[in-house]
């Protein structure tokens, strides 16, 4: 038997290697169905009520013919007794000598009719012993017929022979007669008590077998069941690492299993997509913010461009040279931000590597300033003095802060106050807060706000901060957040520090 159903691997990501060699390990094994287990257990069940039934009904069967036996060997040996009392009264009285002729035959009678049911008991040579003692007997009672017929004389020594051998042969006759119901009474006594204990017998078998698969059913099917219920909770958070075999055979929830895997690999697909079409959502949103970015240096640059074009000739080269500077300048200005907005639209897998947290910081206030400046927002952020760094991908770090910068100006939508903080006074984790001052979230609903498509907005996916709590539980990290209702919300953001600087 197998103790331990088909389990998650720890991780977070589903990894197409993974999934594949997880699926094949699921795949390829010696099928045996928790039907046919739960069949063969019932079976049991059903050839132990057989057995049982069947020994009760054969020893109910020995028991009858052992007290139809006795019935026989009884009738048998009342009718021998008869005979005894007539041969008796043969030697005293010379009389009812008929009368125990009569009987004997009677005794023969018996054992030829009741032949089949006394050799289902006893053996063969036993009735033929008994039989070979009564037709001697029966032959010594006709002798005396012959021997003394009326008005004849007798004859004392034949007589007296005669009377001796009948003598012998009726007392093996009751004696055998008498041992023999003896023999199959005791019998019939301990087949009796032991067909009382048969069913105590069965009644305790079959309690450890229902004991068995009582555990058995809970072992098969309850434990994997609740272990089902913690992937499914798993999958809720965003854990959409692959299933395992962690048992020799595949079963029905080995197929739950692969069936889970393609879903989880089918939903993260979905997310992705979901995330990359958020992105693109995002990006129409702060469309003018970043029109705005590159207009002003594309204007510096059409600008000094022109007066450069102009004045060309009349200039000193060092006015030439610092015009020139003004519009490489401007087109550096220009290309980070194309640069930053390729970044925030690019999928691909994630990097973890060394990241600034000013910079991650100030890139993202860069795609949000625009919208910041038309919903009447006020930044509160002051740099660190010493640039901390954290072990992440910029891309997908940058989307969680955007989705929280985003959130917290839909949040205040007449206005407020956006502070961005960063903690470094843990050893481990940089603590990057971000807060706003706007509608808050209701106590009823914060601990749903991470779940996939739950959102309080009207137009909302319920996608932005699910994604985010994936990303930052995929970079080892943790989000936290508290909120009042009209006194805005702060989210913490803990993400590990990189050991390189």
């Amino acid at each position: 038997m197998n103790d331990f159903p088909d389990r998650m691997t720890p991780g977070l990501v589903l990894d197409e290697a993974a999934l594949k060699e997880a699926q094949k390990g699921l795949v390829e094994r010696p099928t045996m169905n928790i039907r046919t287990k739960i069949i063969m257990g019932f079976s049991l069940m059903f050839i132990l009520c057989a057995v049982a039934s069947i020994t009760y009904l054969i020893m109910g069967g020995q028991v009858e013919k052992k007290i139809k036996f006795m019935e026989t060997v009884n009738n048998y040996s009342f009718e021998i007794q008869q005979a005894r009392r007539y041969e008796k009264n043969f030697f005293l009285y010379k009389t009812n000598l008929p009368d125990a002729l009569e009987t004997t035959q009677n005794a023969r009678e018996i054992l030829k009719k009741e032949g089949k049911n006394i050799t289902a008991v006893i053996s063969q040579e036993k009735l033929n012993l008994m039989l070979s003692h009564l037709s001697r007997y029966e032959s010594l009672l006709g002798s005396l017929r012959e021997l003394i017929p009326p008005g004849s004389g007798e004859n004392p020594v034949t007589l007296a022979k005669i009377e001796g051998e009948l003598r012998q042969h009726g007392a093996e006759m009751i004696f055998m007669a008498a041992n023999l119901v003896e023999k199959e009474r005791k019998d019939v006594e301990a087949m009796t008590q032991w067909s009382r204990q048969v069913p105590l017998i069965f009644l305790a078998i079959l309690l450890l077998v229902m004991i068995y698969l009582t555990r058995f059913l809970a072992q098969q099917i309850v434990l994997p069941l609740n272990r089902f219920v913690d992937y499914t909770l798993r999958i809720a958070q965003g854990d959409y690492t692959p299933i395992t075999p962690a048992k020799r055979y595949k079963d029905e929830f080995s197929r739950l299993a692969i069936a889970i895997n393609l879903m989880m690999d089918q939903l993260q697909k979905n997310q992705e997509q979901y995330l990359q079409t958020r992105k693109m959502a995002s990006i129409g949103t702060l469309t003018s913010g970043i029109a705005h970015e590159l207009n002003n240096p594309l204007n510096n640059i059409c600008i000094t461009t022109e007066s450069l074009i102009d004045e060309l000739e009349s200039i000193k080269d060092e006015e030439k040279r610092k015009r020139l500077q003004d519009i490489y300048t401007q087109a550096e200005r220009a290309s980070g931000t194309v640069r930053n907005l390729l970044d925030f639209t690019r999928m691909g897998p994630p990097a973890f590597v060394p990241v600034s947290t000013q910079e991650l910081i100030g890139s993202t206030l860069k795609l949000a300033r625009h919208e910041m400046e038309l919903n009447n927002i006020k930044l509160q952020y002051t740099p660190e003095v010493q640039d901390s760094r954290i072990l992440g991908d910029f891309s997908q770090l940058q989307q969680v802060f955007l989705n929280l910068m985003i959130n917290a100006i839909q949040a205040m939508p007449q206005g407020g106050q956006l502070s961005l903080r960063v903690n470094n006074d843990d050893e481990q984790f940089t603590r990057i807060e971000v807060s706003d001052t706007g509608v808050g979230i209701p106590q009823a609903v914060i601990e749903q706000i991470f779940d996939p498509f739950f959102t309080t907005k009207e137009s909302g996916t319920g996608l932005g901060l699910s994604t985010s709590y994936s990303i930052i539980k995929k970079h080892g990290g943790k989000i936290e957040v508290t909120s009042q209702i009209n006194q805005g919300s702060h989210f913490s953001v803990y993400l590990p520090k990189s050991k390189e600087r």
